[in-house]
């Protein structure tokens, strides 16, 4: 109650398992629970809020960095239209955080600038390491930012 864990399901409503794909299944399903790779926390009361993806999670130094939380603080900055975080390797630390961001039009944002505001809210070692401003941010056809394709355009 109220820490970040993976929500593990079990009931009747649960798929038994992926069509024709055993190590997915291996992997998700454990005793009839579905691990669902999703973080999330529970409050007092018992309701659910869902905080990340298990898959997205950025480890610098072996701590953890949630893309989610950076995101929501580079979202306050008043210059920012939208950005993503993600982890990109690094020789130090095994990951370090990267942002990408879409300047609102109109307004003037530097990399440095954005370091500055995130080093008010969060830990050092949550701190963007990386600032690239783009154009616009890759979606899926339901309008999900694609990180791992910003960490794929970031490797070539």
């Amino acid at each position: 109650q109220g820490m970040p864990g993976e929500m593990i399901i079990h009931g009747p409503q649960v798929m038994h398992s992926y069509l024709n794909d055993p190590i997915e299944t291996a992997a998700a399903l454990r005793n009839n629970w579905l691990f669902t790779g999703d973080i999330a926390r529970m409050d007092a009361d018992g309701y659910f809020y869902l905080i990340d993806r298990k898959k997205d999670l950025i480890k610098v130094n072996g701590l953890q960095v949630w893309p989610r939380e950076i995101e929501e603080i580079i979202q306050t900055h008043p210059a920012v239209q939208e950005c993503a975080a993600a982890g990109v390797p690094d020789n130090t630390s095994g990951e370090a955080v990267k942002v990408w961001v879409v300047v609102k039009p109109g307004q003037q944002l530097t990399p440095e600038m954005l370091i500055t505001w995130c080093s008010e809210y969060v830990a050092r070692y949550k701190i963007p390491r990386e600032v690239e401003f783009i154009e616009r941010l890759p979606r899926s056809a339901v309008g999900k930012v694609l990180r791992r394709e910003l960490v794929r355009l970031d490797n070539e």
